[in-house]
C-alpha cells in the first residue's frame, strides 16, 4: 500500500470551518452572532488547553463565545444554577460542558440539564434518543459526527461496508455505531460494536472494511488486526511513557501506526486526525442552532 494514504483531519477541518464562516456572515447580515458558552469547572490541565482550542475556533469562524471557570469545590446545584442562566440567555445558542467534571458532579444529571436546543455536544437524553430514532432534527456528538465527516470527504462508501468499532462509551463507540447503520446516505453499514467482553477481538478487526478504534488502550490495534486495504480511523488519546522526551511522555493513538499505515488503503493520523474534526463539528452545530433559533 502506498504511505500518502494519510486522511488529513486538519485540512478537511479547514475546509469545514471556511464554510461555516460563510454561514456565520449571513447570519450576521439578519443580526444574529452565533454564540457558545463554555463552562469549566476545576484546573484540569487538559480542559485549559481543550477549552483554549475551542475558543480559538470560534474566533475563527466569526462566532463568540464566553468562557465560565467555576472553582473545583463547586456543588452540583450551583452549577445547574449557572446552566439555568445560560440556557435562558437569549445570545447564547450553544453550551459546553467541559468534561471531565469533579467526581461530586454528576455527569449524567449536567449533560441532561442542558437545554436540548443548546445542546451542541448531542449528550442531553433528547438529543441521543432523536439520534437512535434517525431523527436529523437533533444534534449529533461532534467526534463521531467528525469521522461521518472524514469518511464522506474521503470519498469512502460506506454503503454495505463491514464497519468495526472498538469501543462501546457514550460518546463515541455507541452513537458511531448508530449513525453508521441509520439508513440514508454515508451511512447503510453493517456495523459489529467490540469491547473489553467481546471474544477473539481480533478476528472481528480483520473482517472490517472500516476499522474505528476508540477503546482508550494505547496501540492496541496491531498489524494482524488489519485487513489489507481496510480504512482505519484513530480515535484514541492516550498518554505513554518516553524516555526521549523532555516531559517524559509522548502521545499515542489506539492504533500501532506504524506497522498499521503500511497495510491499508487510508488511515487517521494521532494527533491531526479525528481531533480537528471534532472541533469543527462543534463549531457547526452551534451555527446550526444559531440558525435553527433564528427561524
Amino acid at each position: 500500500m502506498p504511505l500518502d494514504n494519510l486522511i488529513d483531519g486538519r485540512a478537511i477541518a479547514a475546509r469545514v470551518q471556511q464554510e461555516l464562516a460563510g454561514r456565520v456572515a449571513g447570519l450576521k447580515q439578519r443580526g444574529i452572532t452565533p454564540g457558545l458558552a463554555f463552562v469549566r469547572v476545576g484546573e484540569d490541565p487538559a480542559s485549559k488547553v481543550y477549552v483554549g482550542r475551542k475558543e480559538k475556533c470560534c474566533a475563527e469562524v466569526g462566532m463568540v463565545s464566553e468562557t465560565h471557570v467555576l472553582p473545583a469545590a463547586t456543588t452540583e446545584t450551583e452549577l445547574l444554577v449557572l446552566l439555568a442562566k445560560l440556557n435562558a440567555a437569549s445570545h447564547l445558542h450553544g453550551i459546553l460542558v467541559q468534561a471531565p467534571l469533579p467526581k461530586h458532579i454528576r455527569e449524567s444529571v449536567i449533560f441532561s440539564f442542558v437545554s436540548p436546543a443548546k445542546d451542541v455536544d448531542g449528550f442531553n437524553p433528547v438529543n441521543v434518543g432523536k439520534l437512535m430514532l434517525g431523527d436529523d432534527s437533533g444534534f449529533r456528538p461532534c467526534t463521531p459526527a467528525g469521522i461521518m465527516e472524514l469518511l464522506a470527504r474521503s470519498q469512502v462508501n460506506t454503503s454495505g461496508a463491514e464497519v468495526v468499532v472498538l469501543g462501546r462509551g457514550n460518546i463515541v463507540g455507541k452513537p458511531m455505531a448508530a449513525m453508521l447503520c441509520q439508513k440514508g446516505a454515508g451511512a447503510n453499514a453493517t456495523v459489529t460494536l467490540c469491547h473489553s467482553a467481546t471474544r477473539d477481538i481480533a478476528a472481528h478487526c480483520r473482517r472490517a472494511d472500516i476499522l474505528i478504534a476508540a477503546l482508550g488502550v494505547p496501540e492496541f490495534v496491531k498489524a494482524d488486526f488489519v485487513k489489507p486495504g481496510a480504512v482505519v480511523i484513530d480515535v484514541g488519546v492516550n498518554r505513554v511513557p518516553d524516555a526521549t522526551s523532555k516531559t517524559g511522555t509522548k502521545l499515542v493513538g489506539d492504533v500501532a501506526f506504524a506497522a498499521v499505515q503500511p497495510l491499508v488503503r487510508l488511515i487517521t493520523p494521532n494527533p491531526g486526525g479525528v481531533g480537528p474534526m471534532t472541533i469543527a463539528m462543534l463549531m457547526q452545530n452551534t451555527v446550526r442552532a444559531a440558525e435553527m433559533a433564528g427561524k
